[in-house]
């Protein structure tokens, strides 16, 4: 995946405050059966989860403390010049109070006297830079710190109704610029050439941030986070397309189709795309509830090394999906989690020949109460696109 472009607007949330009042009290809850004092919050995902707020990642602290004790009160620390924005993002309407400082303040320590007296423990979210952390270890000497991590990811990997609603709506926007794939992709043209086309149409479609446009020609095909490049596609090769971005709402899309350019490709990659299009496929129809999530990895596998194309499979079959491109629960060997309605992941794998070229073919799915829903819903047959 290439490296996140800046946004063009702030993330807003769709859900709403009686939703996200849910989700601060489920975070305390399981923050006390942790034995955990309180939660740390920095912006990012998991500060976007509990409270709707799309705060700046600064060098200044800004930082939610969370109490696991029911009665005491949530607290969002900011620094002074960021008190509208997060006045303006509502965060008090649910509770929180805000708690500007100072540029000549200590935000750590701050934060360290506005604790509940008596914590012995925090738990600090698990993409708090680590200048943020260090400074909390050294005001709070003593504390006990956990990642938020194992606490939040229990909550957030769950998706509720409204949540699966904005991932199919981020599924249908990426869909819609795979069906344009061909406007753009043509031999004599430079993989970066289609990217930035790709690009233009992801935010185009409805997304307000591009996390990733991988254009993968020929050899570099056989390499899953390849980018783009000045290579110039040429006619019969095939051409692995993954690309995602986040929605305004702050949900992600993430969608892999593989095409073949300018004439009809090799007899040995319409061999193998078809062993890829059987296992992906019977990897989706396995998905409901109580399978666990390395057996959906274990059926595609299986077919793939069947078919003797085992050591050109070289990664997991898929990863959770929703407030980032990437988060629990991962569909590899290992992890036994029964799978629950709500869960949503990728089911993505992939045949590479280093040195020649790859294929992948990749699909959002949520698990539903009887079974699974696709929220990408593009053909997976391999597209011949003319030159």
């Amino acid at each position: 995946m290439s490296a996140p472009r800046p946004r063009l607007t702030r993330v807003t949330t769709s859900v709403p405050s009686a939703d996200l009042h849910l989700r601060l009290d489920r975070a305390r809850a399981s923050a006390a059966a942790a034995g955990v004092g309180a939660l740390l919050v920095s912006p990012g995902p998991d500060l976007r989860y509990l409270t709707g707020y799309d705060a700046k990642p600064l060098e200044r602290l800004t930082c939610l403390l969370l109490p696991a004790q029911a009665q005491a009160t949530p607290v969002l620390v900011v620094p002074g010049l960021e008190r509208a924005a997060a006045r303006a993002s509502g965060v008090e309407e649910l509770g929180l109070e805000i708690v500007p400082w100072q540029e000549t303040d200590d935000p750590y320590g701050l934060v360290a006297k506005l604790l509940p007296d008596g914590v012995g423990s925090v738990a600090l979210d698990n993409h708090m830079w680590a200048e943020k952390v260090l400074a909390f270890r050294a005001s709070l000497p003593g504390v006990e710190q956990r990642l938020a991590g194992e606490i939040l990811r229990e909550l957030r990997m769950r998706k509720t109704p409204a949540e699966v609603a904005e991932l199919r709506a981020a599924g249908a926007a990426i869909d819609r610029v795979h069906a344009r794939v061909g406007d753009w992709l043509r031999p004599g043209r430079t993989e970066a050439e289609v990217g930035r086309d790709i690009h233009d149409a992801i935010i185009a479609e409805g997304h307000v941030q591009v996390d990733f446009v991988i254009v993968g020609s020929g050899p570099n095909g056989a390499s899953p986070h390849h980018e783009v490049s000045d290579r110039v596609i040429q006619a019969g090769e095939p051409v692995v397309v993954d690309i995602g971005g986040t929605t305004a709402a702050g949900y992600c899309s993430d969608e892999t189709r593989t095409y073949a350019v300018g004439g009809p490709p090799p007899e040995e990659f319409r061999r193998y795309y078809d062993v890829l299009q059987r296992a992906q496929e019977a990897a989706c129809a396995h998905v409901r509830p109580g399978v666990t999530a390395e057996s959906v990895d274990a059926v595609a596998r299986t077919i793939i090394s069947e078919a003797g194309y085992g050591e050109e499979f070289i990664h997991r079959t898929g990863h959770g999906i929703g407030m980032e491109s990437h988060e629990e629960p991962y569909i590899v060997a290992g992890n036994t989690l029964p799978l629950e309605p709500g869960m949503a992941f990728s089911v993505e794998p992939g045949i590479y020949f280093e040195g020649r070229h790859g294929a992948r073919i990749e699909d959002i799915v949520v698990v539903t109460e009887t079974g699974v829903e696709a929220v990408n819903l593009r053909p997976r047959d391999l597209v011949v696109l003319d030159g």
